[in-house]
This record gives structure tokens, C-alpha cells and sequence, in this order.
């Protein structure tokens, strides 16, 4: 018994589980895991529930933070040399590695937690060598402690990286705060390798829009696309239309991407003069001596010339600790022609370079290097569309760092939220439609007289509920978009998605608008409003007497101030507070309540309470019955939960994810439910929480519970107030 390699170690008793595969869970792995809806709690915060980092880091001094981030620029340390004594594209491959993991199609992902610290971000290919960036960045961390964190930290030290070498950024915001614990909920592919070829996540590799849902890199370990070439075959061509699909999953279009791609690639190098088997296992599975080190190489020897990161070796540019044209001058003044590095990756080098053209090594200067291109880069000349681009660049150079300096602050930027969470003296004055600006709302209004007026207006308890909670439900935690606050589910393309039923949707949003203009709230007020008053009367109904918090101040946004494009992937396919799903979908649709409600940023308990009690209320999506386990609906009970956990029921499938609920005695049928419903009381878990609210004494402590998960999503995205 036991591994073989312990074979005449002293025995130990060691009962607990302290191993990734000591999971407990791992005898089924086709159970339904919560814990997405569980990390980041305050046992794994050091901080304290009293610590605010959004607070603390207003008393930063940020003048004294970015000047001794300027001298950590050109201070190269023997333990890790800087290319040409600058480490700006080491810093600038960090930041852009931290934010270019953030996709569109959930909001996961980004620079906005720290996450690279930990696994597996830390650990990936792709990120090779990053960790000694980070640990070039801890004296100063150490230094300001918990006025900054690792995230802003990351970032920033990608914008000094670049007015170090002499370019001007679009600006900067703080407020990132860190996680202390790897992230669960982020799906990064299903391949159990890292680089494993590109097909498994592409119905057909040779379509990029085929790539699987909602992953945006091309394989398990990179950011974004094999800078080798499809699969490490060379064809720009083809290279360029996998760039085009990855950057647009990341919100970027055809100008940001060229403009990021060249902008990126003007500054640093890429290292691969050495071999690439010498190098030690990664950070995650290095041993201990190492300290949190990967990738050692034995045959550095000091030197910043011998690094071996991604195999591809060579700068792109005749000065590459200078942010100029030089990509533009290098790229379409020469010819190129496939070679390979020393590590023996495929990459581009011109033909018949002149020898002043060529970029000096980056230990010795009195010798040069050839430069290098990449195959995306070979797509930016090769790509009719990127070329046109690059083109209009080099004919305007301003308009080009203009263009990156936009972009840029876009990638870096993009899953922190709406402009009124940055912070610090950078934060540029610009509103940009991708921070999905909102006016501020009127508060000088009476809210029992908006109350009252929606009262008077006839609407049922399923309209004034149910619109408040799509407009609330888009709203996602990871990139902060979405929410009631804007009232977008009136504009494109809200106002015709499927899940939002868009005519019931547009007969109350015409009673709403109308008590708008007659009390001076916004429509989106309105919206939360009705919502809070049906929630009050269906408790009343219920013999609770109860007043749902409300936050006023919410504006309305315009059609001008909403890139309907980027708000497409905010659409829910499935929802199962409402018992709906768009269509059948491979995921179970008990792992798409989990999504959701991990992305409105629900504990367990919060997504039991809401279910069961929106079930009561009848707000099934189109008015069906599934899951309705009561006789009083419209009542704010915990019927829901009362009759689930009730065992003179049994349960009988009658079709695919369709069930009867059938009295044992009679053998007739009660309710008809679906897997969402019936989840409740499988799941260990999700049953405990079910007893629980099924107590006879836990009635209030129920409807106290549901008002305070309703009101929490009808707030989520009030960063105005917060």
C-alpha cells in the first residue's frame, strides 16, 4: 500500500487531505459542485472584514509609488538581469498577460484580482518567467503593503514600464482589490495538457468562430494565439483570422488588436537562445528550495541573453527599450522568411537586413541581433485588413499611439466597471462607451408616490417582479457590466432577448415610462420599485408585514451611450430563478443556475431563497408551472421548500428534464418540476439549505432572507453609492 517512492520511509499517521486529488468529492465526479458560489470567503482574507482596500488605497501616495516604480525600471538585479539593463518588457508582458486573459463572453478572467499569483495562471506556459516580474515587484509591494494591491500593482507597472520608454499612456485607475485563493469558477478548456493542440476546443480548427463557448485563447496555457502558427504550423493568413476571432472574444476590435499587436511588440523581446528541456518544472510544481521560482535555467549563467521563455527568440524592433515605429519600419521595410530559434521554434527573420537596423544583444552591445517576427506579427503585413490598418498607422504615426494608448487602457481597464469605481489622480476625464456609462438618476423625488402610482397602474405581481428582475439578472460580477442601473433592458439589444418576454416586457416599460415622466424618477428607478412593491405585497399577503430597502439615484442610459454589440453576450440563455432555458444545452441546467448565479455574485443560501421564493410568486418565465410547489402563489411562503422536502411525495421523470411530483397515498400528480426545481433536494448541499427554509419556525427568517438576496441584486451594480 502507498507509492513506491516511500518505500523505507518511517511510517506517519496523516489523516486529512492535503492533496489536489484527495478531493472528496472525487468519488462522483458527476455531482454538482458549489463551490464556485463559495471562494473568496473571509477565511481565506487576512485581511479582515474591517479592511476596505477600495478606501486604503486613497491614502496612497501616488507620486512617491510611481517614481520608485520608474527606478525599479532600470535597476537589473544579478538573480535576473534586464534585457539592455531595462526591465519595461518584462513589466509590459506581465500587465498584459494579467488583463489579456479577461473574454467578453462571461467578464471572467482579466487583471482585476491578482489572480497570476496564484495557479494555474502562474503556472502556464504562456506565463513563463512572469514570476520573476512579480517577485522583481515585491521590495515595492513590501514597501506601500496594504495601500496597494498586487493587482494595481500588475497593471501599473505596465503603464510606467511604457513612459519609461518614452510613450504616453491613456491614463491609469486603481481599485483593484486581490483574491487569496486560486479561482474556481473560471473554465479555461477541458484538455488535460498543456498545449494540447488546438482542435479539441474548435468544432473545425480551420473556422476560429468554431472555438468553444466561452474561451477565447487557442489552446490549454496560452493568453492568445500560438505565436508559431496554427497548431505551431506557420500561415500567417491563417494565423491572422485566429488573432481576429481571440481579440474580438476579448472585446477588441480590428484597429485595438493591429494597434495593441504593434504597440506590444515595439518595446522587449521574445527569449529563446538556449534549450527550452534544460529548464526546471513550473512555479506550481517546482519543490520547495525554489520559493515560488519556475522554469529555472541552468545556463543563463547571469547573462539576460541566454533566457528561455516562450522558445521564440529576438526583439522586434531596432530599439527595443524605446517606443517608437521601429515594428512598423522593421515589419514592412523588409522581406521576411521562416527560420528557427535556437530553441527551435518557428519564427520570421528579414532578408538582407542592414546590419544598423539590427537590435544589439541584450547583455553585450557590441554585438547585434537579427530581429525576429512572430507569424501574428507576419499576419499584421499579410492580412489585407490588418494591413490596411498598419497602413493608415504608419501614415499617422500620432494617430497610432493615439490608437494604442486607447487600446491599451481598454485591455488593462475593461473588467473593472463603470468609470465611477477608479480612483487615483490618472483616471482620464473621457466617458468611453465600453465602460457602459450611465447618467446620474434624480433623488429628488417620493418614493411612496412612484408607489403608489405603480400600485394604481393594474399590473400583476409576475410583471412588476419579473421586470425588475431582468433588468437586474444581467449583471455580472467579473467584469462589473450589466445590472438595472440604466435601465438598458429598454434600448437593443435587451428589449428583444427571449428570456426578458419582450411583449409583456414593452406593455409594462410604457406604464413605467409614463410614472416617470409624471414623478421625476428614472425608468430604472421605476423598474426597482415595482419590483420592491410586489415582493412587499406578496409578504403582506403572506402575514408579513415587511419594507424592501430601496437606493434611489439610478439614471437611464441612452442608445448613444450603449455599444449594443458588446452587451450581446450578456444575454441569459438559460435562467432558473425563472424555470427557463432559451433551448437544450449539452451543460446541465442545474450548472447554468450555478453560472448565473456565481456571476450576480450569490452565496448558496442567497440562490436557494431566491429560487424557492420566486417560485411561490409565480414568476415562472412564460407562466409555467414547473417548480410552483404551492397552492397559495403570489404569497411570499416557503411552500417551495415545504413541499419539496416533504416525503409523502415521490418523484417521477416524465421526459427529458421534466418531472411529476405524485402523492404517495392517491398516486395523483401534485406539481410538475424540472432539474433546477428537484436539485434542491438531491444535492446534499442545496437539501440542507432546503430543510432549513422548510422549518415551521424559519418562515420570517425566510422572507427576511429573500428580501435581503433581492435587494442585493436589485443593488449589484450601484457603484455610485457604494
Amino acid at each position: 500500500m502507498g507509492d513506491q517512492q516511500n518505500t523505507g520511509k518511517c511510517p506517519v499517521m496523516h489523516g486529512s487531505n492535503t492533496q489536489e486529488k484527495a478531493d472528496v468529492v472525487a468519488w462522483w465526479p458527476e455531482s454538482l459542485n458549489l463551490d464556485i458560489l463559495h471562494q473568496h470567503d473571509r477565511k481565506t482574507n487576512p485581511m479582515g472584514e474591517d479592511f476596505d482596500y477600495r478606501e486604503e488605497v486613497k491614502k496612497l501616495d501616488f507620486e512617491a509609488l510611481k517614481q520608485d516604480m520608474h527606478a525599479l525600471m532600470t535597476d537589473s538585479q544579478e538573480w535576473w538581469p534586464a534585457d539592455w539593463g531595462h526591465y519595461g518588457g518584462l513589466m509590459i508582458r506581465m500587465a498584459w498577460h494579467a488583463a489579456g486573459t479577461y473574454r467578453l463572453a462571461d467578464g471572467r478572467g482579466g487583471g482585476g484580482t491578482g489572480n497570476q499569483r496564484f495557479a494555474p495562471l502562474n503556472s502556464w506556459p504562456d506565463n513563463g518567467n512572469l514570476d520573476k516580474a512579480r517577485r522583481l515587484l515585491w521590495p515595492i509591494k513590501k514597501k506601500y503593503g496594504n495601500k496597494v494591491s498586487w493587482a494595481d500593482l500588475f497593471i501599473l507597472a505596465g503603464n510606467v514600464a511604457y513612459e519609461s520608454m518614452g510613450f504616453k499612456t491613456f491614463g491609469f485607475s486603481y481599485g483593484r482589490e486581490d483574491i487569496w485563493h486560486p479561482e474556481k469558477d473560471i473554465y479555461w478548456g477541458a484538455e488535460k495538457e498543456w498545449l494540447a493542440p488546438s482542435d479539441s476546443r474548435y468544432e473545425d480548427v480551420d473556422k476560429p468562430d468554431t472555438m468553444e463557448n466561452p474561451l477565447a485563447a487557442v489552446q490549454m496555457g496560452l493568453i492568445y494565439v500560438n505565436p508559431e502558427g496554427v497548431n505551431g504550423q506557420p500561415d500567417p493568413l491563417k494565423t491572422g483570422e485566429q488573432v481576429r476571432e481571440t481579440f474580438a472574444r476579448m472585446a477588441m476590435n480590428d484597429e485595438e488588436t493591429a494597434a495593441l499587436t504593434a504597440g506590444g511588440h515595439t518595446v522587449g523581446k521574445a527569449h529563446g537562445n538556449g534549450d527550452a528541456d534544460a529548464l526546471g518544472p513550473e512555479p506550481e510544481g517546482a519543490d520547495v528550495e525554489t520559493q515560488g521560482f519556475g522554469w529555472m535555467n541552468p545556463h543563463q549563467g547571469g547573462k539576460a541573453t541566454n533566457a528561455v521563455t516562450s522558445g521564440i527568440e529576438g526583439a522586434w524592433t531596432t530599439n527595443p527599450t524605446q517606443f517608437d515605429m521601429g515594428y512598423f519600419d522593421l515589419l514592412f521595410g523588409y522581406e521576411w522568411q521562416l527560420t528557427k530559434s535556437p530553441a527551435g521554434a518557428n519564427q520570421w527573420e528579414p532578408v538582407d537586413i542592414k546590419e544598423e537596423h539590427m537590435p544589439v544583444d541584450p547583455t553585450d552591445p557590441s554585438v547585434r541581433r537579427k530581429p525576429m517576427m512572430t507569424d501574428a506579427d507576419m499576419a499584421m503585413k499579410m492580412d489585407p485588413k490588418y494591413r490596411a490598418i498598419c497602413e493608415k498607422f504608419m501614415a499617422d504615426p500620432e494617430y497610432f499611439k493615439d490608437c494604442f494608448a486607447r487600446a491599451w487602457f481598454k485591455l488593462t481597464h475593461r473588467d473593472m466597471g463603470p468609470k465611477s469605481r477608479y480612483i487615483g489622480p490618472d483616471v482620464p476625464a473621457e466617458d468611453l462607451i465600453w465602460q457602459d456609462p450611465v447618467p446620474q438618476g434624480e433623488t429628488n423625488y417620493v418614493e411612496e408616490v412612484v408607489k403608489e402610482k405603480i400600485a394604481e397602474a393594474g399590473l400583476s405581481l409576475n410583471e412588476l417582479v419579473c421586470t425588475a428582475w431582468d433588468s437586474a439578472r444581467t449583471y455580472r460580477g467579473s467584469d462589473m457590466r450589466g445590472g438595472a442601473n440604466g435601465a438598458r433592458i429598454r434600448l437593443a439589444p435587451q428589449k428583444d432577448w427571449a428570456g426578458n418576454e419582450p411583449d409583456r416586457l414593452a406593455r409594462v416599460l410604457k406604464v413605467y415610462e409614463q410614472i416617470s415622466a409624471e414623478t421625476g424618477a428614472s425608468v430604472a428607478d421605476v423598474i426597482v420599485l415595482g419590483g420592491n412593491l410586489g415582493i412587499e405585497q406578496a409578504a403582506r399577503a403572506a402575514g408579513h408585514d415587511i419594507h424592501v430597502p430601496f437606493l434611489k439615484g439610478r439614471g437611464d442610459a441612452t442608445d448613444e451611450m450603449t455599444d449594443a454589440e458588446s452587451f450581446e453576450p450578456l444575454e441569459p440563455l438559460a435562467d432558473g430563478f425563472r424555470n427557463w432555458q432559451k433551448k437544450d444545452y449539452v451543460v446541465k441546467p442545474e450548472e447554468m443556475l450555478l453560472d448565473r448565479a456565481q456571476l450576480m455574485g450569490l452565496t448558496a443560501p442567497e440562490m436557494a431563497v431566491l429560487l424557492g421564493g420566486m417560485r411561490v410568486l409565480g414568476t415562472n418565465h412564460g407562466g409555467t408551472q414547473h417548480g410552483v410547489f404551492t397552492d397559495r402563489v403570489g404569497q411570499l411562503t416557503n411552500d417551495f421548500f415545504v413541499n419539496l422536502t416533504d416525503m409523502g411525495n415521490r418523484w417521477e421523470p416524465t421526459g427529458k428534464n421534466a418531472y411529476n411530483i405524485v402523492d404517495r397515498k392517491s398516486g395523483s400528480t401534485k406539481f410538475t418540476a424540472t432539474r433546477v426545481d428537484l436539485v434542491f433536494g438531491s444535492n446534499s448541499i442545496l437539501r440542507a439549505y432546503a430543510e432549513l427554509y422548510a422549518q415551521d419556525d424559519n418562515q420570517e427568517k425566510f422572507v427576511k432572507d429573500f428580501v435581503a438576496a433581492w435587494t442585493k441584486v436589485m443593488n449589484a451594480d450601484r457603484f455610485d453609492v457604494a
